[in-house]
């Protein structure tokens, strides 16, 4: 069995922590089994990150990608009616498979983007922090506003 050790991964992400962590944890279940269809996960800047699966063999038409909640569903299908009955294949290498990738994302996290050039499916994320929860700068008033308004209030008593 081979082991896998993601923790260097684990540093430089921000917002897939759970993703790394249930690798991991796939991985050591399965022995790496479902490692179809490769793929790459990129970190292109703060808040910016790339994924980058290799279909080869399957057109848009034959690929769906569901965004459910936090759930990312990448699958790909190819139709009996598209393949070729006339072809006598010799050696088939290409893996024509169905296969099913599932990317447990970060809160915050939506997907921009999709694209599919030479057998690459490439789907650009983004980390969008609502304003209400982005860090505030709070001003920092004096006191001797204050300090000088209970004074007055207390001269008018007097008088």
């Amino acid at each position: 069995m081979t082991n896998f050790d993601l923790t260097p991964f684990l540093r430089s992400t921000v917002g897939f922590d759970r993703l790394t962590r249930m690798l991991e944890n796939e991985l050591g279940a399965t022995g790496g089994a479902s490692s179809y269809p490769p793929y790459n996960i990129v970190k292109l800047d703060e808040n910016d990150y790339q994924i980058t699966m290799a279909v080869a063999g399957f057109s848009e038409d034959d690929l769906t990608i569901t965004l459910k909640e936090n759930l990312l569903l990448v699958e790909g299908r190819i139709l009996e009616a598209e393949q070729d009955e006339t072809r006598q294949y010799l050696h088939r290498g290409i893996a024509e498979r169905a296969f099913e990738r599932r990317f447990q994302l970060a809160d915050h996290i939506r997907v921009v983007n999709a694209a599919l050039s030479n057998g690459l499916l490439t789907i650009d994320l983004a980390r969008e922090i609502p304003e209400s929860m982005k860090p505030r700068q709070i001003e920092i008033t004096s006191g001797q506003k204050y300090i000088d308004h209970k004074k007055d209030k207390g001269s008018k008593k007097a008088a």
